[in-house]
C-alpha cells in the first residue's frame, strides 16, 4: 500500500506571528469541524481568509514562555456575517479542541435567553454535523472507550470527556457569581441593558492564566452603555491611542458620513460579501426600501453597515456635531456674566435638572447643568434606564437626594446658592409641579418666571438651541447626563415647521435638554445686556409669566 504524504498547508499570513505553531493548530482544528448548513463537500465547516486571518492574530502571537499575548478580542461585524457560527466554533476550539484546558468553563453570553439560546444551537449543530452521535438526550462522540459528550438541555449545558463544559448564560437571568471562566464568547453586547454579567464574566476571567475573552457584535446606539465603553476602547488601542498587546480590535465599521448606498462601502463593512454573505440581493431590497423610510435607513446603517447611531432614530441634531461643544466650563471665569436658569422639576420616575445659560461671543451660549435624582433604587433605576446613575453620582454629574423621590428643598437650595454665586437674570420655570418653589423664591425677590412648555413659547427656544448647535457656538462642557438626554430626543414637527421635543421611548430621559432649551432661549431674550428686568421697580410678579 502506498503510503500518502500529506502537503502542509502554506500559511497565507506569513506577517503573523506564529513561533510556536499554535495559529496553525487552531486553524487546523475548525478546519476539520463540520457545520450542518455547509455548501462545502462533506459539510466542512467554512472558514474564509479574512475569518482565518482573525484566528491566527488571536493565537499565533505569544511570548518567549509561549503564552499567548491577547487575551481580549473585540470584533465588531454587520449582521449576515456569521458571527455566530464562528464564535460557536472558537468556543469549541477551547473544549473540544487543542486549546481545551481539562475540566475548564467555558462561557457563551448574550443579551437575553433568546440569544443566548441561538448560540447555544449553534454549537450544538456544528457538534451533531461531527462525528458525534446523539441518543436520549445525550450526545457521544468516539474519543475512546465509554467517553462520550453529553448534553444538558435544561442547563443549556454540553459538557466534553475531558471536564470542560460549555454553557450559555444570559445577562437578563440574574447574578452568575463563582464563575471561573478560561474562555467567554460575549455576543452583540450592543443589546445588554446591563452589566451584571459583564463584570462577573470578566472579574472571572482573570482568576485563571491564559484566560481569553472574545466580544461579537453589531453596532449599537448611544454612548451611555457597557458596548460603547468595550468598542470605543478597542478604537482606542487600534488608533494607537492606548498601548494594550493584550486587545485585539477587530472592527469592520463604517464611517458616519460615507454614502450608505454604495455597494463598495458595503463591501468594505461585510468582509462575508465576497463570500457569498449575507445575500447581496437582500441588501440591495433592504437599501431600496431604506432610501424611502428614514426608520429603516438608520437599521440598515446601524446593523448591515456598522454604524454607531444617536439614540433617536429621528435625531434633534447629529450628536457629533453636539460633541464639538464638549470643551471645559469654568464656572468660576463665568461669576460676573448675566446668566439665565432653566429649571425642569420631575415627576417620581424623571430628573430633575437645573440649567444655567451664558451669552459667549456671537450669538453663542456656555451652559452648565445640575442634575438630581432619588437616592432610593439608583440601582434599579440604573438597570431601568441602561445608564450607570451610581457612577455618575460618584462622578458628581447627578446628586442623589435622600427617598424615592426628588427633595424640591435640595433643588431650592441649589438654585440660591446659583444667584449667590452668578448674576442671574432670570429663573424661567415648566410652571408644571414648580408653582410653591416659584412662589417661595418670588416672595424672598428672586427673579422666577414662568416658561409654559407649549408650541408657543418652546419652538422658538427650540429653534434658537439648535442654531446654537449647529453653528458651533453650543459649548457644554461634556457633560455625559446632559449629552444622554440630548441624545434621546425625538422630534415631532407640525404643519409650520415647528419643532418640540419629545421622548425616544418611554423610558428616556429628555429633562436636560429641555432645561437648556429654556435657558437658552431665556439668555437670546435678555441678550445679556444692561441690568436684570428685576432691578426695575415697576415690574410686579404678574409681569414675570413669559
Amino acid at each position: 500500500m502506498p503510503i500518502v504524504i500529506k502537503k502542509k498547508r502554506k500559511n497565507p499570513f506569513p506577517d503573523i506571528p506564529d513561533s510556536f505553531g499554535y495559529g496553525q493548530r487552531a486553524v487546523d482544528y475548525l478546519r476539520r469541524l463540520k457545520h450542518p448548513k455547509s455548501r462545502l463537500p462533506n459539510q466542512a465547516f467554512q472558514l474564509d481568509p479574512w475569518q482565518e486571518e482573525i484566528v491566527r492574530r488571536i493565537y499565533g502571537p505569544c511570548d518567549e514562555a509561549g503564552n499567548r499575548i491577547v487575551r481580549n478580542v473585540v470584533i465588531m461585524l454587520p449582521r449576515g456575517n456569521r458571527k455566530t457560527s464562528l464564535g460557536a466554533a472558537l468556543s469549541l476550539l477551547h473544549t473540544d479542541g487543542p486549546e481545551a484546558v481539562p475540566g475548564g468553563e467555558v462561557i457563551f453570553a448574550a443579551a437575553d435567553q433568546k440569544q443566548a439560546k441561538i448560540g447555544f444551537r449553534e454549537v450544538e449543530g456544528i457538534v451533531s454535523a461531527g462525528d458525534f452521535l446523539w441518543r436520549k438526550g445525550q450526545a457521544s462522540r468516539r474519543y475512546d472507550a465509554g467517553h462520550h459528550v453529553k448534553l444538558q438541555e435544561y442547563k443549556n449545558r454540553i459538557t466534553f470527556p475531558n471536564g470542560c463544559f460549555l454553557e450559555a448564560l444570559s445577562n437578563d437571568a440574574g447574578t452568575q457569581h463563582g464563575r471561573t471562566p478560561v474562555f467567554a464568547l460575549i455576543d452583540e453586547i450592543h443589546a445588554w441593558q446591563k452589566r451584571d454579567l459583564w463584570d462577573v464574566i470578566r472579574t472571572g476571567l482573570v482568576k485563571v492564566p491564559g484566560s481569553l475573552s472574545i466580544v461579537i457584535t453589531t453596532a449599537g446606539r448611544g454612548q451611555e452603555n457597557i458596548a460603547f465603553d468595550v468598542i470605543d476602547y478597542a478604537r482606542k488601542v487600534a488608533r494607537g491611542e492606548i498601548e494594550d498587546p493584550a486587545t485585539l480590535p477587530v472592527l469592520y465599521e463604517t464611517p458616519r458620513d460615507a454614502d450608505w448606498q454604495s455597494e463598495d462601502v458595503w463591501k468594505a463593512a461585510n468582509p462575508g460579501l465576497a463570500y457569498g454573505y449575507p445575500d447581496i440581493h437582500g441588501l440591495r431590497q433592504l437599501a431600496r426600501e431604506a432610501a424611502q423610510r428614514p426608520a429603516e435607513r438608520d437599521a440598515f446603517r446601524q446593523l448591515h453597515l456598522n454604524i454607531w447611531l444617536d439614540h433617536s432614530s429621528t435625531p434633534f441634531v447629529d450628536m457629533a456635531t453636539y460633541d464639538e461643544g464638549a470643551q471645559p466650563v469654568y464656572l468660576e471665569e463665568l461669576a460676573g456674566e448675566p446668566c439665565w436658569l432653566g429649571v425642569d422639576l420631575s415627576s417620581n420616575s424623571d430628573l430633575t435638572v437645573i440649567v444655567a445659560a451664558w451669552r459667549t461671543g456671537e450669538d453663542g451660549y456656555t451652559v452648565h447643568p445640575w442634575f438630581f435624582c432619588p437616592r432610593d433604587n439608583l440601582h434599579r433605576k440604573a438597570d431601568r434606564d441602561g445608564v450607570p446613575y451610581p457612577l455618575w453620582a460618584e462622578q458628581g454629574f447627578i446628586e442623589p437626594t435622600p427617598g424615592n423621590v426628588v427633595d424640591f428643598r435640595a433643588v431650592e437650595d441649589t438654585i440660591r446658592d446659583l444667584c449667590q454665586r452668578f448674576d442671574i437674570r432670570e429663573i424661567a420655570f415648566d410652571p408644571h409641579l414648580a408653582r410653591n418653589m416659584m412662589n417661595t423664591l418670588r416672595e424672598d425677590g428672586y427673579p422666577a418666571v414662568e416658561m409654559r412648555q407649549g408650541w408657543v413659547t418652546m419652538a422658538p427656544a427650540i429653534k434658537e438651541l439648535e442654531r446654537a448647535i449647529v453653528a458651533g457656538r453650543f459649548q457644554h462642557g461634556g457633560h455625559p447626563v446632559l449629552r444622554w438626554n440630548f441624545d434621546n430626543i425625538a422630534v415631532e414637527i407640525d404643519k409650520a415647521g415647528n419643532k418640540a421635543f419629545h421622548k425616544g421611548k418611554s423610558k428616556d430621559r429628555i429633562d436636560g435638554a429641555v432645561a437648556a432649551a429654556m435657558a437658552v432661549a431665556r439668555a437670546a431674550a435678555g441678550e445679556g445686556q444692561g441690568p436684570s428686568i428685576f432691578d426695575d421697580p415697576d415690574i410686579t410678579a404678574a409681569d414675570l409669566v413669559w
